[in-house]
């Protein structure tokens, strides 16, 4: 967890030292992961594809539509044929709601200037209508270009708009034309005066004549064969500019506006714009087969037919934190054609870019920021998954592997790993939070003596769990005596879940007396969101340093007869003895345990050392001097025996204080 420099505790200072750190994921691969998450998270309609709202069209209204170039142009006509015919007059109403401004129910929105008018407040006969004064009926595709005023295109919704009555009067018959990216209007485009329809009618203008293009071959009475031509072409030839119409398409996709159009027209007419539903029909239909495009994702891997996978990594949080934030992914395009794309999230990804209506420009390379993130619970440990993926919509093959219709999905693969606390113990099974050990009884001078424990980070959700820091150890108690090897741990160093380190406690016995000291280890999560305090872990160390037993009572350098004199004259004392009073054992009364060290050590050249005073060996007394010696002592052995006896079991209820300084007041930091 986030750690400060310098924090104080009981008045000492404790440091430490905040660095990141990334856990190792699990062993299976992430991409594996998440792919098989996505492929369980799809739910589609027939043909593989979800419906995505009220105004889609019937999921079978296409079916027939398999086709590219010319043969699709042919299945489209004839999907949208034979549509119920509404008369010229009806459309002084009809408009009204085809054309309704999508802010306010009572307003309609002209086409080209793209004025809301207030039909509610224009009365007559007809509400909403005065005869033309306050607007028109605008045929995008002019009478003049070959719309007969007696035939079905002459009322056909899909092409007339609603307008104001000088706007259309400035449009007359002219030529669509004109870059994407200025006002509406005349303009002056690749050597002729043509109209401009505005960038918010641009598109829409394009798919409208395109349907006209489709809908009118000359079949229904009263109508001719309607085409598209590039250029400027005369009144008598038909419509342009068709290579602008395709940039159009490509540069302003369908809005809500205009798909509410086609849904409505559909309501009356029961037939649909193909090219509003499908603008990605257009590049077969009206350009060749030959799309170039290419989409691929920026720092992805490339695979098979130009597809590419990238794996976003959201990161890594402990349960209960808040999700992470969203992440800006690129999606790019080669290739000089343009073309649509849809953009579809599985499982908990989401994406700023969703939908089939997306589109890059013709004319060269694009990019665009997708904007993806998960939104998902992080109640539970374990890895949260989904995928946004991105899909070429062109039809047509001719440009080759990789391209247009053949150009792989490009895959973003997003995932988050939630993981549990962590939770450090002195035991690999159990939570063990405290440890205790007693080095035992050392003689002053032993070599040093070592114990050995281990810290273990408890697995939570195997593979889920987060690493353990170490941030600070307090000690309290007779720290000078003991010495661990372990120092606070974190960032790199983090023990991860289900790991375990060995550590050393080791104690020297320099000087005699009993010893204790309690260790307290304050541990935390790894620094994450949601990263805790976990509590402590206490270690109890403790040892005591005993003099060697020793019967030269009067120091003289051997254990003699001597020395049996002092303790007989010690005999029976139950405390405050000393070795000149005959304790042997030094522990403070004067028994016939010591006289029992006398005899073990009688005959001695000189003070035993420590090891030679533990030892199993009895010297060889020399035998008549050790029998007078004893007898001496004999008579008074028992009687003194039965009272050292009374005095010891006094003592023992009563145990002296340990030859230890006292602990102080406030834990001591140590590290």
């Amino acid at each position: 967890m986030a750690k400060s420099a310098v924090s104080a505790y009981h008045g000492v200072m404790r440091y430490r030292t905040p660095a990141p750190t990334t856990l190792p994921m699990p062993a299976a691969s992430l991409s594996k992961i998440i792919r098989l998450a996505a492929a369980l998270a799809c739910f589609l309609l027939p043909g593989g594809r979800a419906r995505a709202d009220a105004y889609d069209p019937p999921a079978n209204y296409y079916n027939s539509a398999t086709g590219t170039g010319a043969t699709l142009k042919s299945q489209l006509h004839n999907i949208i044929d034979n549509h119920t015919v509404r008369s010229y007059d009806d459309l002084r109403s009809l408009l009204q709601v085809t054309d309704r401004d999508p802010n306010n129910p009572s307003r309609m929105i002209l086409v080209y200037d793209r004025v809301s008018l207030d039909v509610s407040k224009i009365g007559s006969s007809i509400p909403g209508w005065d005869n033309g004064v306050s607007w028109n009926r605008e045929h995008t595709w002019p009478r003049a270009r070959g719309v007969d005023s007696s035939g079905p295109d002459n009322s056909d919704l899909h092409q007339l708009r609603p307008s104001t009555n000088s706007v259309n009067s400035d449009r007359g018959n002219l030529n669509f034309g004109g870059a994407f990216g200025q006002p509406y209007g005349q303009v002056f485009d690749k050597g002729a005066t043509v109209w401009y329809p505005g960038d918010a009618d641009a598109g829409m203008i394009a798919r409208q004549e395109f349907y006209m293009a489709v809908r009118y071959d000359g079949s229904d009475g009263s109508t001719e064969d309607l085409e598209l031509y590039n250029g400027n072409p005369s009144t008598s030839q038909g419509l342009g500019d068709l290579a602008r119409l395709i940039e159009w398409n490509y540069q302003a996709i369908p809005d809500q506006f205009e798909r509410y159009r086609n849904q409505t027209v559909y309501g009356y007419q029961k037939n649909r714009n193909p090219f509003i539903d499908h603008p990605e029909f257009v590049w077969s239909v009206f350009v060749n087969q030959n799309n170039d495009s290419q989409l691929a994702l920026a720092g992805g891997t490339a695979g098979a037919a130009g597809a590419t996978t990238l794996d976003v990594d959201m990161g890594r949080v402990l349960v209960g934190a808040p999700t992470p934030g969203s992440q800006v992914i690129t999606l790019n395009k080669s290739g000089s054609a343009g073309t649509y794309y849809e953009v579809t999230a599985t499982g908990a990804a989401t994406s700023s870019v969703t939908g089939r209506f997306n589109a890059f420009a013709t004319g060269g390379s694009g990019s665009r920021n997708v904007t993806v993130g998960l939104n998902a619970s992080t109640a539970a440990a374990g890895l949260i998954t989904g995928t946004v993926a991105f899909d070429n919509l062109d039809i047509t093959t001719g440009s080759g592997s990789g391209r247009g219709a053949q150009d792989g999905n490009d895959t973003a693969n997003l995932a988050l790993t939630v993981l549990d606390h962590a939770r450090p113990s002195f035991d690999a099974l159990a939570e063990v939070t405290t440890l205790s050990y007693d080095f035992g009884a050392l003689a002053p001078g032993a070599a040093a003596t070592s114990f050995q424990f281990d810290l273990y980070n408890l697995l939570g959700n195997a593979g889920y769990t987060a690493g353990l820091d170490l941030d600070q150890i307090d000690v309290l108690g007779d720290s000078g005596a003991f010495s661990l090897d372990i120092a606070p741990f974190m960032g790199s160093e983090t023990l991860v879940g289900g790991g375990s380190r060995m550590f050393n406690a080791t104690f020297d016995p320099l000087a005699t007396g009993e010893f204790a000291a309690v260790y307290t280890f304050d541990f935390s999560d790894e620094d994450l969101p949601g990263a805790q305090d976990l509590g402590s872990l206490q270690l109890l160390l403790t040892a005591e340093v005993v003099a060697a037993d020793n019967a030269d009572f009067d120091d003289d350098g051997s254990v003699a007869g001597a020395d049996l004199l002092a303790w007989q004259r010690g005999f029976g004392m139950a405390e405050g003895a000393a070795r000149i009073n005959g304790d042997a054992n030094s522990d403070g009364a004067v028994t016939a345990d010591d006289l029992g060290v006398w005899q073990t050590q009688f005959g001695a050249p000189s003070a035993p050392s420590a090891s030679a005073a533990n030892a199993a060996a009895v010297p060889e007394p020399a035998a008549i001097t050790l029998a007078a010696l004893l007898l001496a002592g004999a008579a008074v052995l028992p009687r003194r025996s039965r009272t050292s006896a009374s005095q010891r079991s006094r003592r023992e209820s009563h145990p002296k204080p340990a030859a230890k300084a006292t602990c102080p007041a406030a834990p001591q930091a140590i590290y």
